[in-house]
């Protein structure tokens, strides 16, 4: 359903209709208000799988940004059961890579702050060549960070919940940042760190 809004069809009253479809699934394109927010919560309650995006830098912020919104954080802990936050970072091409040592320092400052993360020896730099145009790279892949909503996580979500204290939690329950899962690719020789630092400034921990 497209949203019109010459006709004051908007993203509520869009999920207010297909509501009354009885659906299984529902796809909201972009939660950015409350109104929104509480339609989508409300589908949520009555038994319907509902995927949605907000735009944040990381997967924690999706929940303070609800916050934010005025949804109330009893209703976050009962409806949300998981939050992704993804890149896309540039692949490295395959026919021109040239291995470099790796910069100790700007390992560390990718895996911040996780500790005991192997330095590979040597990663890949990109070089240039006829197949990719002398950029060094072709195509894109994603990374990605699953935060997945554990009881003692939902234990910290109140109306004056610090950032970083999720943060940490989420860490603390398994969470993988996006930087670190740009750092298994940078491993791998999918990708370099400073592509992975351009698409994921945040470490996790800021």
């Amino acid at each position: 359903m497209q949203v019109q809004s010459n006709i004051d069809l908007n993203f509520a009253d869009g999920v207010r209709a297909l509501l009354r479809q009885d659906p299984d699934i529902i796809m909201v394109g972009e939660i950015r208000d409350l109104e929104t927010a509480e339609m989508a919560i409300q589908a949520a309650l009555t038994d319907h799988l509902v995927l949605s995006t907000v735009h944040t830098n990381d997967a924690p912020l999706a929940v303070t940004s609800l916050l934010e919104l005025g949804v109330a954080p009893y209703l976050i802990k009962a409806t949300v059961l998981g939050v992704m936050a993804q890149r896309l970072v540039c692949t490295l091409c395959d026919n021109c890579k040239a291995r470099v040592q790796t910069d100790s320092h700007m390992w560390k400052a990718l895996t911040a702050p996780w500790k005991g993360i192997k330095i590979p020896k040597e990663v890949f730099h990109p070089v240039g060549c006829l197949e990719c145009r002398e950029t060094g790279f072709r195509g894109r892949q994603g990374i990605y960070e699953l935060l997945l909503m554990s009881d003692p996580f939902k234990g910290l979500i109140k109306e004056d919940t610090d950032i970083g204290t999720l943060r940490r939690a989420a860490m603390r329950e398994g969470m993988r940042t996006l930087r670190l899962s740009g750092a298994q690719k940078v491993a791998a020789g999918e990708t370099t760190i400073d592509e992975v630092l351009r698409v994921a400034p945040f470490s996790g921990t800021e």
